[in-house]
């Protein structure tokens, strides 16, 4: 079997947040990048584990991104991946990065595409969806859950006020979330053996991005707190109901 798993570089979630470019690009400058957790601790830690149960399981890693992106794709082999391949490219838009890996998918015959739920930065939640479309694939999103018995999976995945539980055929694409998985550290044989896996670059295929930034706006800052005495309930109530709007 042949598993391949999408991953995405992101700011790590205590990065200060700022813009550049008269807010249409992202300041890069001090940000720790690390793998999107989603990415990690869900999608790869699951394709590592069905590896484990069956060593002959061949797992590829796929990143869209430039030449920065390479230190968090070799703590994701340093994890467990076999080889990545990195696509040179550099876009936010959702369809252009799908298109991207459906082409390695496509072309490395995989039997399995994992991604994570969505990404912590610009959680669109689109990439796995497309990416099953684009192979023509059935696709399972939200997966807590996943077990493989030969070609056919059985699925667990959050509903509406519970949760599902689905059987398909493989090959298929899965995104993944909390329950799938938990979260491993790198080891030092891990660590070492990452640095001579292949980490192959590979062009990427001419495709027309559908969607451009026009700007980022941070939220507005948090207003200030405001004391009331404990001796007026009255001003705490005016408060609540008029500035508030709570009551």
């Amino acid at each position: 079997m042949k598993i391949l798993v999408c991953i995405s570089k992101t700011p790590d979630t205590t990065a200060k947040i700022a813009f550049t470019d008269n807010n249409t690009k992202f300041a890069q400058d001090g940000v720790q990048w690390i793998i999107n957790p989603y990415d990690e601790w869900y999608a790869l830690v699951r394709a590592i584990e069905l590896k484990e149960k069956d060593p002959s399981t061949v797992l590829h890693l796929v990143n869209v991104g430039t030449a920065d992106a390479d230190a968090v794709i070799r703590k994701a082999l340093a994890l467990g991946g076999d080889e990545a391949i990195r696509v040179n490219a550099d876009s936010h838009d959702s369809f252009y990065i799908a298109s991207q890996i459906a082409e390695v998918a496509r072309s490395g015959g995989y039997d399995l595409v994992f991604t994570g739920r969505e990404t912590i930065d610009y959680n669109g939640s689109s990439i796995g969806g497309m990416v099953a479309e684009l192979l023509g694939l059935p696709y399972v999103s939200l997966a807590s859950k996943f077990d493989l018995n030969g070609t056919t999976a059985t699925i667990t995945r959050e509903i509406e006020g519970g949760e599902e539980i689905c059987e398909v055929a493989l090959p298929v694409v899965v995104s993944c979330q909390k329950g799938m998985a938990e979260q491993r550290i790198p080891n030092m044989k891990g660590i070492m053996g990452a640095r001579t896996k292949p980490l192959k670059v590979v062009e990427p295929t001419a495709v027309d991005a559908l969607t451009s930034i026009v700007s980022f706006e941070l939220p507005p800052a948090k207003a200030g707190v405001k004391l009331v005495s404990a001796d007026n309930p009255e001003e705490l109530v005016r408060l609540l109901h008029e500035e508030a709007k709570a009551i």
